[in-house]
């Protein structure tokens, strides 16, 4: 393959040598670079690209690409573009042979909802008998393969090679989480999505390592629309306007309302002990009756969303029914069955609009208690913590604090924070330190009625504590704490 035909597309400068050059592999770590490699530099929040082309030019690269003022290596071709990060993703897109061009690719952005509507939409494609990979936060899915997932959106070399893998599986679709990281660090340029999905959005993933400010994030949330066929939107949302600012595709959209193309109505809450589920009926351009046995109206907007996604695939209502009724997602509203008149809930639910959704939704259920043990992640936004604090302390009637993945933080400097927004609403609260007693305190101290809800890491079984992951599984101790009430 020559470098001319990994470039094409793309606006570059040859500094040094000939862009007509052989090269044998791409990469962007210098450490995997091999004899007549092409190696792209591009700028972490760690570590730069740059400072490794001498590595690079040593295990013989034939070329760099560059977006920085450098000394010229001698020896080697060197192109500069403006954005490296854009140009890795074009050319291994290209390099992969453009794979994206050989799946029907739909991409699922928004704050909360991206993970269970994607498992969602799989499980519907699949028993419809359309072989549909996926990429999200818990895994990546290639046929029988699961692969466990470093980052909700991988980088673009592996998102072309992942592609590249479901191609040759035989698969015919891809289902993905297109998160605002992936926009902002150009992990999903190089292909245009058939189906771009928007869910909603709310003021999170804002800081020093993130997005800058709430318009920053808006606008890599916008960029699905400009890069995508069809796209589908919850019109509920108050930003879903700005989300379709200078969009170029096919606009539908899904929601409550009586605008919505498709919509949910008649929402019923299915309540009984151990088992919490949601019951509505679709209207619009399709309509039939759907039962969910997974909590709460934000899940009645995840499948109506799945549903709204597989009526381009001219799924029947029976695929799509059958497919919703037995749907899972590991810590995503996932019931754990226990031996009591009492439920217990996990869920991913780690910044505020998660929680306050959450909460909301099965307080509607109307337990005798509602009871929330969270902990926040170490070494992001303390807003996020007081805010947490404050909507738990709001919409449950005992919160117990406890620790999340501390990081590089001391737990108590956390959970501290946590309870300075707790504090601000009426509910009561107690701080257990230790996530394991935490979670056994609430298990022997459940009533009848009560549902307990254990936030914050979902499908996590780590703990991270500074730089190492320790093994820790909610359901693992939520399963210890029975066995130990049974002894």
């Amino acid at each position: 393959m020559y470098l001319d035909s990994l470039l094409e597309g793309l606006e570059y400068t040859c500094l040094r040598g000939d862009v007509h050059t052989l090269v044998t592999s791409l990469v962007y770590d210098s450490r995997k670079t091999v004899k007549g490699s092409v190696f792209v530099c591009i700028t972490g929040t760690v570590t730069d690209g740059h400072d490794y082309i001498p590595q690079a030019v040593e295990k013989g690269a034939a070329a760099i690409v560059i977006e920085k003022d450098i000394d010229l290596p001698a020896g080697v071709t060197v192109v500069r573009v403006e954005n490296a990060r854009k140009a890795l993703a074009c050319m291994s897109a290209a390099y992969f042979g453009h794979p994206a061009r050989k799946l029907k690719t739909i991409g699922i952005t928004g704050t909360k909802g991206k993970t269970t509507t994607t498992y969602m939409v799989r499980s519907i494609l699949e028993n419809a008998g359309i072989k549909t990979g996926l990429i999200g936060t818990i895994e990546t899915i290639i046929g029988d393969k699961v692969i466990p997932a470093s980052n909700t959106t991988p980088e673009s070399y592996i998102i072309q090679e992942t592609f590249a893998k479901m191609v040759d599986a035989g698969l015919e679709c891809v289902v993905m989480e297109a998160s605002s990281q992936g926009f902002l660090q150009n992990r999903l340029d190089g292909f245009v999505f058939d189906i771009g999905v928007f869910t909603n959005i709310g003021y999170d993933h804002i800081g020093d390592k993130e997005h800058k400010d709430f318009d920053d994030y808006l606008r890599c949330k916008r960029q699905l629309f400009r890069q995508c066929r069809i796209g589908l939107v919850n019109i509920d949302d108050e930003h879903a306007g700005d989300i379709l600012e200078g969009h170029t595709c096919q606009v539908e959209t899904f929601g409550f309302s009586e605008k919505a193309d498709i919509r949910a109505e008649d929402v019923q809450l299915v309540h009984r002990p151990g088992y919490l589920g949601v019951a509505y009926r679709v209207s619009g351009l399709m309509n039939f009756d759907v039962a969910i046995d997974i909590p709460g109206k934000f899940n009645v907007l995840n499948s109506l969303c799945a549903i709204a996604i597989c009526r381009h695939f001219n799924v029947s209502d029976k695929d799509i029914l059958k497919a919703l009724s037995n749907i899972k997602v590991r810590g995503r509203a996932e019931i754990v069955p226990v031996n009591g008149s009492y439920s217990v809930i996990i869920d991913y639910a780690h910044n505020a609009m998660s929680l306050e959704s959450l909460l909301t939704t099965i307080r509607e259920y109307k337990p005798k208690r509602l009871v929330c043990v969270f902990g926040c992640g170490g070494n992001r936004s303390r807003d996020r913590r007081f805010l947490m604090g404050e909507i738990s302390s709001r919409l449950a009637d005992l919160t117990v604090v406890t620790s999340d993945n501390p990081r590089f933080e001391e737990p108590e400097d956390i959970i501290n924070d946590i309870i300075t927004g707790v504090k601000k609403g009426p509910g009561k609260y107690i701080k257990i330190t230790d996530r394991r007693e935490a979670i056994k305190y609430c298990i022997d101290n459940a009533q009848e009625g009560d549902v307990i809800i254990i936030a914050g890491k979902g499908h996590e079984d780590y703990q991270e504590i500074k730089g190492v992951k320790y093994h820790m599984d909610d359901r693992e101790l939520v399963m210890d704490a029975l066995r130990a009430g049974e002894d």
